[in-house]
């Protein structure tokens, strides 16, 4: 495993890792869904987790058993109607809503010298960033509407390292998803997993909670 002392930036997923806004996207989708006719279920929750918008709602699409149901403007339609009651949702934000322990983090990575950028599947996340306070701890942030294909697939991670002017071995990624876990190994980043074991096995590192997460923690688990 790469040694602490090589990493030189770190890039965050936001929702479940800075803040909880995960569950503002599941009322919202949870919304979408209801509209659509797809029972909401705990899994289908859990799958869209890191996934794009657009994937978010092909996926509920066919879990309701009807992806050929909807035309592409009707699709795209939906995916904005989502946006809008997630982005009223957002709007309530204050720095209260930084997950445990996350802001200490920031701050600390910061005040270390670390580069640090946002690798988030959400279009919504520099208005969250404002929102939290947090904004300008961070060097850049990725938009994924200049992305050719979403989480799994790595190019949104190698894209936050490029940002940093990092090569992807001086980059640690986190993310409390499967699909983010795998997106960051995929980029050929270090992995740090929040949450589950189970679920985030793939991960080269794993914390149960944010509070958690700390340099001294990482250094720690690293050098092993």
């Amino acid at each position: 495993m790469i040694r602490f002392e090589e990493i030189k930036g770190f890039a965050f997923d936001l929702d479940g890792v800075i803040a909880d806004t995960a569950r503002f996207h599941e009322e919202a989708w949870h919304q979408t869904a209801d509209t659509v006719g797809t029972i909401w279920t705990d899994e289908l929750a859990e799958a869209l987790k890191g996934i794009s918008r657009m994937d978010s709602l092909e996926m509920i699409l066919a879990h309701g058993q009807h992806p050929q149901k909807y035309s592409l403007v009707e699709k795209e339609q939906l995916a904005d109607e989502k946006n809008i009651n997630y982005q009223k949702l957002i709007a309530t934000l204050t720095p209260a809503d930084i997950l445990p322990g996350m802001l200490e983090f920031i701050e600390s990575a910061h005040a270390a010298g670390y580069q640090m950028a946002v690798a988030s599947a959400s279009k919504n996340a520099p208005m969250i960033l404002e929102h939290l306070g947090l904004i300008q701890y961070f060097e850049g942030i990725v938009d994924p509407s200049t992305l050719q294909a979403g989480k799994p697939n790595p190019e949104i991670f190698v894209r936050a390292a490029e940002i940093l002017h990092l090569t992807p071995e001086q980059v640690i990624g986190l993310e409390d998803s499967s699909a983010g876990i795998e997106a960051i190994n995929a980029a050929g980043e270090l992995s740090l997993g929040i949450g589950s074991v189970d679920v985030l096995s793939a991960a080269e590192l794993n914390f149960v909670d944010t509070k958690e997460v700390t340099l001294t923690a990482i250094q720690q688990k690293m050098n092993a």
